[in-house]
Parts: C-alpha cells; structure tokens; sequence
C-alpha cells in the first residue's frame, strides 16, 4: 500500500487510527499494540500477500535468535541469526546479479532467474539484524513478540524506513500517554503528512517526467538538456524520498509515535561527510555503528581507517540494489570520503560556500550513476554534461544569442527539456531556492502549533495532493 493513494489516506489510515484509538480508550492496551501490528500486515501485504509469509517467518526467527541470544548472549548464535539473515537478503536481492556476472566472467550465455524482489527485505533485515547485535550485547529489555511484531512491521517506517533501534521505540509503544489521543499531534501528524504528500505527487512526480524521458533518451543529449535531464533527477529523488520521509513521520506523529529525522536538508551540505549526516540518516547511522566500526572504524591507524571508510560505502552502494552502477555510486562516495578525511587531517580548509558547491557538484554527477541502468547511458549523459554532444539552445533565443553561432552553439525546434521558451529554468530556480533557502519539514514541523492558518495550510496541502493522486506512482526507495 502507498501512502500516496486513496485507499491508504482516506480508508486505512483513518479506520486505523480510530480503531488504535477506541481500544486504548477501553484499556485493551495489548489488544491495541496486536491490533496495529495486524494492520501493519495488511499494509504489507496488500502490494503482495504471498510475502506475508517471509516477513512473518523472518519475524518468527528473528525473535526467537533474540531470545536465545538473551539467555546465553554468545557469539556463535548472533552469527548464525546474521548469516540467516544476510543469505535471504542475498538470495532475493542479488543471486539473480551475482550468477549473472559469474556466467560473464565465464563468457557463457545467461537465462535470468524469475524472482520478484520483496517489498521492504532491504529495511526490515537491517532492522532484525540490528537488534540481534543489541540483544547479543544485552540492550534489548524485553521481549515479547507481539511488541516484536510491531516493532518490525509497524506501518509508518515498515517499507522504506527510517530504520529503528528496538530501544528507541518499544518505550513509545508502552507509554501512558502515548495511548492516548491528542488532537495536536494527530494535527502535527497531517500537517507533515501534507508536506511530503505534495512534495511527492506535484514536485517530484513533475520532475521525474523530464528525469525519465531524458535518461531514456541520454545518447543525444547536448550541453544544457544533460543538464536539465540530470538536475531533474537530482531534484527527483530529493523531493521523493523527503516527500516519503514527511508522510512517514506524520503517519507515526497520529499514533503519538516519534520516528527519527531521516532527511534534513542534505544537499545544503558543505562536505561529503555532512551529506551523509543529512540523507538517509538512520541508514547511514547503522552502516556507521553495524558495518564500519566492527570493521575497526578509526581505532586501527590511518590506513586501516580509510580502507573501513570505502568499504562501508562500497557495500552501502550494493545494499542500494544489485547492480555495477551501484557499486561504482558507493565507490565514488567511498573515495570521496576518503579524501575528504585526508584533506581535514591535512589542516587545509575550504570556504562554507566552496564547500557547499563542489559537495553538491559531486553529488549530482554520482546520482547520474544511480540512476542510469547501464553503464552506456551514463556514459552517454557524462558526454551531454562536458559538452561533448555539442550546446544546443530553444531557437526562440537565437534572435537574441545569434552571436553565439560562431563558437558552435545550435539553435533547434528540439530543445525538448528546458522547453521552447525555457519553462524549467524558473522551476529550477525555484524550488533551488526552497532547497537551499527555506526551512526543512523537521524544522517546520517541531515548531507546528494548532493554528487556523497551519489548519488551513494543511487543508490546502491535502487538497492538491489528493487531486494530483491520479497517477499513482511509486516512492524510489521501494525498489532498494
């Protein structure tokens, strides 16, 4: 189920919330918790039931390796719930990839395998597995499986995060006044749900029809439409996953449930490790405390710290998706943060805006590579970008710029992507300007009071968000 659909804002979000409501009102506070890990499923489920079983059977495993690894706390157990882990990730996620590249290394012909890739595998796993090493290290109190169950499956964060520690949310489940209904958070709650409803369905769902027509079509991109092709992307996926992000916190925000910040406003970053810091937050916090420091982190010298920092983004480019181009994504982000760490240890310092300007230039170039399927087509968008496929502006402006003939510049009828009078350069502008000049959802939303004007700006909000709904698509971080 989508949270920008129908059936989930005006059917299932509201019976949910009602019926959470009613049997906490009636201190059925275990049937409450049981009742929206139920609902959770069926939020899961509705895109395949068959799945239903996997997330149920890993669940079941999950839990019972927590148990055990509460009792006994060894080390051969947390292996093994790991390994279990990591082999039904990599059988959904990457066997198709890996004996695809074997049988080419082998020069030998290749008939894919048919498997569908599981909804939320990539977020869920990661979650189990960080509480297995939580409760092998004895930070989980409790362990009941129902409140195991929702902590797994609980709707808002289940399909594409933010990804959650045990500890951080079964306090919420169990609190008192979290039981209870409070019109200002569930206000709080639709009103960043409204945030990331009409970043997602007007913003970025806009942007993704000059992203997808121009990486269709990258090998004849000149100058200005690569570029116009590759910043729609780059704007593309900010505003999906904040838009995602935003109606993940505002779902939890009417249980009176707190996820944490997964997006704050990344490309205002002014160096690779302040990106990090800033997009897909709880994602590179685990990568950081599961992957990168039991590799050792930056307590075995100089060498061995680099070699952990590229490694962990190495693989956080394949957790991404089973695909070279995400490989050679985390690659370019490993020695980007490689050399960022070698240029603070050298005691050598950029300006915030310089700073700011090539940390941001380095992103939208990598995105390139996250989004082309194939090295070809973005090799073929790299050329468009230096200029290799020639400049080519609306011929509307040539009356204006016919000077520029002479250092080879073009005038066409084809100029496809800025427009033939350069409608996007405005929308770029524009929301750049939003991007880098306004407050952030989190920000907005710790400062929400239950105002007639925030009523009003969420009534707004809703409005042309549902009205744009009619093409549902799906949020980019599904398909990881």
């Amino acid at each position: 189920m989508l949270f920008n659909s129908y059936i989930y804002f005006l059917i299932f979000l509201p019976l949910v919330l009602a019926g959470h409501t009613l049997l906490n009102k009636i201190k059925l506070f275990s049937v409450a918790r049981l009742f929206l890990a139920l609902a959770s499923l069926v939020f899961y489920g509705w895109w395949e039931p068959r799945y239903l079983i996997l997330i149920g059977a890993s669940v079941l495993f999950n839990y019972a390796i927590g148990v055990a690894l509460h009792s006994f706390r060894t080390k051969a157990i947390l292996i093994f719930g790991i390994v279990a882990n990591i082999s039904l990730l990599g059988y959904y996620k990457y066997a198709d990839f890996f004996i695809k590249t074997g049988h080419s290394l082998l020069g030998k012909e290749y008939t894919p395998i048919s498997i569908i890739l599981p909804l939320a595998i990539s977020f869920f796993t990661f979650q189990q597995i960080a509480y297995l090493v939580d409760s092998w290290k004895g930070t989980t109190k409790e362990h009941n499986f129902v409140n195991y169950l929702l902590f797994v499956t609980f709707f808002p964060q289940l399909i594409a995060g933010p990804i959650v520690h045990h500890s951080e949310m079964m306090p919420q489940f169990a609190s008192t006044k979290n039981r209870t209904f409070i019109p200002k958070e569930v206000g709080r709650g639709l009103f960043i749900f409204s945030i990331g409803l009409v970043k997602k369905v007007i913003i970025a769902d806009t942007f993704a029809l000059f992203a997808n027509h121009g990486y269709d079509n990258a090998i004849a991109l000149s100058f200005f439409n690569a570029w116009s092709v590759s910043l729609a992307y780059t704007f593309q996926l900010y505003f999906d996953f904040s838009g995602y992000t935003d109606m993940a916190i505002g779902s939890a925000k009417m249980f009176n449930i707190t996820l944490p910040f997964n997006f704050n406003s990344p490309y205002k970053a002014t160096n690779i490790q302040d990106f990090w810091k800033r997009w897909h937050m709880t994602l590179s916090r685990w990568l950081r405390d599961y992957l990168y420091i039991p590799l050792g982190g930056n307590k075995q010298g100089k060498n061995r710290t680099y070699i952990n920092l590229f490694a962990t983004f190495l693989l956080g480019g394949l957790w991404h998706g089973a695909a070279w181009t995400f490989i050679a994504w985390g690659f370019l982000h490993g020695i980007a943060t490689v050399i960022h760490r070698m240029w603070q240890k050298s005691g050598r310092k950029l300006s915030v805006t310089a700073g700011g300007i090539l940390t941001f230039l380095f992103i939208h170039f990598a995105w390139v590579l996250f989004r082309a399927q194939t090295f070809g087509k973005a090799f073929y968008l790299y050329k468009g970008l230096l200029g290799f496929n020639g400049v080519t502006l609306p011929l509307s402006w040539k009356y204006n710029l016919s000077f520029l003939d002479s250092v080879g510049v073009s005038f066409t009828n084809g100029f496809e992507y800025f427009g033939t009078r350069g409608e996007t350069v405005p929308l770029f502008l524009f929301f750049a300007w939003i991007i880098w000049r306004k407050s952030n959802s989190n920000e907005i939303g710790e400062k929400y009071e239950p105002t007639w004007g925030n009523l009003l700006i969420t009534a707004f909000f809703l409005a042309i968000g549902l009205f744009g709904m009619g093409s549902i698509t799906e949020f980019l971080y599904f398909t990881f």
